[in-house]
């Protein structure tokens, strides 16, 4: 397991060694806390639209929805760090370097779900000041992101095995989160959507994940789907997803 770990420590030492990186991933969920769910809270603030809300104010309704969102983003733009080794070398180091390759991109999914999970464990500490949430739910909230994190970096990975371009792939990436972030059910609920969009919203992997979190940080009246089924779909598609990039670096050949 010398590879798998190896890797894990090179990725979050690159993004801690990143300023940058970690003041704008930071920022970015505030932004939506502060100026959205803020601004929102006052429109929101009367005993129907709570109602919509499962009964609670729209932020604290929100939290776990952008907590959701920012590992989900965080790991997708995992396929970024793939894309930028290729371009410098170092993917090519790794492919005939002396070590197995299913631990060399396994370090590397599971380096960028931690390094997601723990922007979101600094968002959620800095929450707690803003909503009412429950400090018992942290750590299953915790548990799964780290799965939605697990699933999502490797579908990011996976894609980015397959292209060569960092602008086709941020192409790609904006196709893909931001119609899943808006079908999730972390901005506005499910029930409000119409039939259509719903269909999409219980195929969507987000949905699931927001659902869990919602339901340990707000309350389990909230919720609309079992736990077993949030678990478990999340573990199986982290697995599914985490294989299906495995098998694609397992092809991958040096230019």
């Amino acid at each position: 397991m010398r590879t798998f770990t190896t890797m894990i420590y090179r990725e979050l030492k690159r993004f801690s060694r990143s300023r940058a990186r970690v003041a704008g991933s930071l920022i970015n969920p505030l932004i939506w806390l502060v100026f959205f769910g803020m601004g929102w809270s006052g429109v929101f603030n009367n005993p129907m639209a709570k109602g919509v809300f499962g009964g609670v104010d729209y932020l604290t309704y929100l939290v776990p929805g952008v907590f959701a969102m920012t590992v989900f983003n965080m790991s997708f733009m995992q396929g970024v760090t793939i894309i930028w080794d290729k371009q410098f070398g170092f993917l090519k180091e790794i492919l005939v370097a002396p070590a197995s390759r299913a631990e060399a991109i396994l370090g590397r999914i599971t380096g960028g779900s931690l390094m997601a999970l723990i922007q979101g464990i600094i968002l959620l500490t800095l929450s707690f000041a803003l909503a009412d949430l429950k400090l018992s739910g942290v750590l299953p909230a915790l548990g799964l992101g780290f799965l939605v994190g697990v699933a999502i970096a490797g579908m990011g990975v996976a894609i980015a095995l397959k292209m060569t371009s960092m602008e086709g792939f941020q192409m790609v990436v904006t196709m893909i989160m931001m119609p899943m972030t808006f079908l999730s059910g972390a901005i506005y609920p499910i029930d409000a959507m119409p039939g259509w969009m719903k269909a999409l919203a219980y195929v969507n992997p987000l949905t699931y994940a927001v659902d869990g979190t919602r339901r340990y940080l707000v309350g389990g009246a909230i919720a609309k789907f079992s736990p077993a089924v949030e678990w478990g779909l999340l573990a199986l598609l982290a697995l599914a997803f985490s294989a299906i990039a495995v098998l694609e670096f397992e092809k991958a050949t040096i230019d």
